[in-house]
């Protein structure tokens, strides 16, 4: 059995080879470690090993494992994301922790963070999730805004003044070969920086396919299984 640390070092690895092979900086790719259905002491195990950014699924999990880990000495400055969809009643405790939110998927929710990001006097992160389909253009089920809703449902985000607009974020669909959907991804990410050059991140690719993200410009890649080992098969976004 390989250790947490060796996954580590593996995955950096494969994220700078991906990086070098496309001509790009390593520095330009970001790890985040999605640790659904590990616990706070796994979280605590791979942050002592210098990783910082880390993401969940449910909001009841990244509270309760931010919370355990918070007044934890050995493991500061811990950054926290959610990538799993998430439901306008259950903003409030996301915002309060300033988590990085990835899928904002429709209007009513940006209307929702930023009225609990107004409450709570802070600037929220927030990524617009895409829906990018199938091969034949069929919109999937792995959550998103279909892409022709992305530009407006960004403009919505970039207008609220208690967001900020990171850029856009993506699960590739099942049954296809990702790195045609990731070029999908680009191209509508080039259209949105032209509107918000802030907008600068693409939020791609997971334990199977990083190496096809990163070539196709991804600067934040979501892996939980090729760290922390396998879970139940889900829909989640990061794997």
């Amino acid at each position: 059995m390989t250790s947490l640390a060796d996954n580590l070092r593996a995955v950096r690895a494969r994220i700078d080879d991906a990086a070098r092979a496309a001509g790009r900086d390593p520095a330009e790719v970001r790890l985040l470690a999605v640790s659904k259905t590990w616990s706070a002491e796994d979280v605590r195990a791979l942050a002592a090993l210098g990783q910082r950014h880390f993401a969940e699924n449910r909001v009841q999990e990244l509270v309760g494992k931010a919370a355990a880990l918070a007044e934890d000495p050995a493991v500061p400055g811990l950054r926290w994301h959610l990538v799993g969809q998430l439901q306008r009643n259950k903003v409030a405790p996301v915002v309060r922790l300033g988590a990085t939110v990835h899928s904002v998927d429709r209007a009513p929710l940006v209307t929702a963070l930023a009225r609990a990001a107004e409450r709570e006097q802070r600037v929220l992160d927030v990524f617009v999730q895409v829906d990018l389909g199938g091969p034949e253009g069929e919109l999937g089920s792995r959550g998103g805004a279909a892409p022709v809703d992305v530009p407006s449902l960004a403009d919505a985000v970039a207008e609220a003044p208690e967001l900020r607009l990171r850029g856009l974020m993506a699960v590739a669909p099942r049954g296809e070969e990702p790195a045609p959907a990731f070029e999908r991804l680009a191209a509508l990410s080039a259209r949105v920086r032209a509107d918000h050059p802030g907008a600068t991140e693409t939020s791609a690719g997971m334990s199977g396919d990083l190496e096809a993200a990163v070539t196709a410009g991804a600067t934040v890649v979501r892996v939980g299984t090729a760290l922390f080992g396998t879970r139940p098969l889900t829909s989640d976004a990061g794997e």
